[in-house]
C-alpha cells in the first residue's frame, strides 16, 4: 500500500478510498471570513453610509457641487474653505438602548466621510454659499467677474 498523499482542489487526498479528507486549511479559512453574516448581526448597525457621489457642473457664472446625502439633516455637515481647498464632512454617532425584563439590547453606530476640492482662484469666496433640500447638499460657487465667460461678439474688418 503506497503512502503517498496528493491534493486536489486544495484538500489533501490518498490512495485509500476509506481515508476521511479534509479541506485545505488555506479554503476553509477565506469560507469562513468571505461567507456573508446573517441578518441579525448586521442589520440596524450601519447607516450604509459610503462616500457620497458628487456632481460638478459649470455654468458661465458659477460652479455647482451637488452631493447626494439623503437621510441627513443640515446641521449633520461641515463646510470648510482653507487656502482654496473647499472641504465637507459629516460625522455621526448614533445609540440606542433597549431594556426588557430578561435583557438589555444596546447597539451604537458611527459613520463618516470627507470630501475635498480645490478650487481655481476665479472664485469669488465671499459669495459661496450651501443648501440642502431634498437629501440633495448644493454648493453655489460664483466666478469672480473676470472669469465670467463673455458672450461672442462679431468684430468688423475695417
Amino acid at each position: 500500500m503506497s503512502n503517498l498523499v496528493t491534493t486536489r482542489n486544495g484538500s489533501k487526498a490518498t490512495n485509500n478510498p476509506n481515508a476521511l479528507t479534509f479541506p485545505a486549511w488555506s479554503s476553509w479559512i477565506d469560507e469562513v471570513f468571505n461567507r456573508d453574516l446573517p441578518a441579525v448581526f448586521t442589520s440596524n448597525f450601519n447607516r450604509g453610509m459610503t462616500l457620497p457621489k458628487v456632481n460638478i457642473r459649470e455654468t458661465k457664472d458659477a460652479y455647482f457641487v451637488d452631493m447626494a446625502v439623503p437621510g441627513m439633516k443640515k446641521s449633520d455637515f461641515q463646510i470648510e474653505l482653507d487656502n482654496q481647498v473647499l472641504s465637507i464632512s459629516s460625522e455621526i454617532q448614533e445609540e440606542q438602548e433597549q431594556q426588557e425584563e430578561n435583557y438589555t439590547r444596546r447597539e451604537f453606530g458611527y459613520s463618516s466621510f470627507k470630501r475635498s476640492f480645490t478650487l481655481p482662484e476665479t472664485i469669488e469666496e465671499e459669495q459661496i454659499r450651501a443648501e440642502y433640500t431634498h437629501g440633495v447638499l448644493s454648493i453655489h460657487l460664483p466666478k469672480k467677474e473676470e472669469a465670467k465667460q463673455k458672450p461672442a461678439r462679431s468684430i468688423k474688418i475695417s
